[in-house]
């Protein structure tokens, strides 16, 4: 692998907004180590992987004291388990919070003291426009909130030095997790634009918020929504 290149850990490189997000940067000229549970199948000399079971805190925590300083995160990995009132399932809820919030916490906790002790470094969480609230989701929506309010927070711990926090909330996309038959029953809702959220679309603004560029933009969650925030 080139040593000379910027680098990101980007989870989720497997499938859908991951895998878009580490060919993206592949393309920008990014060194990219995959984080996932399989492998992704990305074949280039500036991409290597680690094998991790990201519901797995303690894997995570001997993953991340190898994996030294990088110059941007990007946790995409998810996971949805819809479930109306009556039927909320207590594991599905524990499994959504622990590969999205508790993941975000613990690299955010090993990773970020490591940038912006270097100075510079770049967090974006992917999220998800359902963290308003949404029938049948709360349980997913609640675990894709909760990552708004720690990446303002941790931004508002690493702003002054030079680390920005981000997260990146998309509607209905077009990725593999449509086809889980575990939302068989509930099928996404096409925003107003017509037609699903391309995970490369998603990619391009997280290509866009790892930049340097992006320097003045932290705290927020920018929604990749195709129409579906605007009043009608």
């Amino acid at each position: 692998m080139p040593n000379d290149l910027p680098r990101a850990i980007v989870t989720g490189c497997s499938s859908g907004i991951g895998r878009a997000v580490a060919e993206r940067l592949l393309t920008d000229g990014w060194q990219v180590v995959g984080v996932q549970r399989g492998t992704a199948g990305i074949a280039h000399p500036a991409f290597s992987e680690r094998l991790c079971d990201l519901g797995e805190g303690d894997a995570i925590e001997r993953l991340v004291a190898e994996l030294g300083t990088p110059q941007a995160v990007v946790h995409a990995s998810g996971v949805l388990r819809p479930g109306a009132l009556g039927k909320l399932d207590p594991a599905d809820g524990a499994l959504m919070w622990r590969l999205h919030v508790d993941a975000a916490t613990r690299l955010a906790n090993a990773l970020l003291p490591r940038m912006a002790a270097a100075g510079k470094g770049r967090m974006v969480l992917v999220g998800s426009r359902v963290s308003g609230g949404m029938p049948g989701r709360s349980q997913y929506a609640a675990s894709k909130a909760a990552l708004i309010a720690l990446a303002r927070s941790w931004a508002a711990e690493v702003a002054a030095n030079g680390v920005t926090v981000n997260v990146v909330s998309p509607a209905a996309t077009d990725t593999a997790m449509l086809a889980d038959p575990a939302r068989a029953a509930t099928q996404p809702k096409l925003p107003p634009m017509g037609r699903l959220i391309r995970p490369d679309e998603v990619a391009a603004l997280v290509a866009y918020l790892v930049s340097e560029i992006a320097a003045p933009i932290t705290g927020q969650d920018i929604q990749v929504c195709g129409g579906s925030s605007l009043p009608r």
